[in-house]
């Protein structure tokens, strides 16, 4: 009950402190909008490098499958001749 209670009082403080400031709010605003731009970009584009790396690991490993099959059946075919 108690944390509820002081969850609307720092609510409401929070509000009267926006509205009594604002101008200063807009200012943090100012400067906060593009630095979180380019982390959030930053970000993006590790991503999508990750992604792309991905994409190419998993085409190298679908070109060695038939290579490993083809190696297993050149095995397999060893062991069956050397019974």
């Amino acid at each position: 009950m108690w944390v509820l209670i002081g969850g609307l009082v720092v609510l409401l403080l929070g509000v009267a402190g926006i509205i009594h400031w604002w101008y200063y709010f807009v200012k943090a605003l100012m400067a906060v909008l593009p630095i979180l731009g380019i982390i959030g970009g930053a970000v993006a584009i590790a991503s999508g490098l990750s992604d792309v790396k991905d994409r190419i690991a998993e085409k190298k490993e679908k070109a060695k499958e038939p290579e490993k099959k083809e190696e297993e059946k050149k095995e397999e075919e060893k062991k069956e001749e050397s019974k």
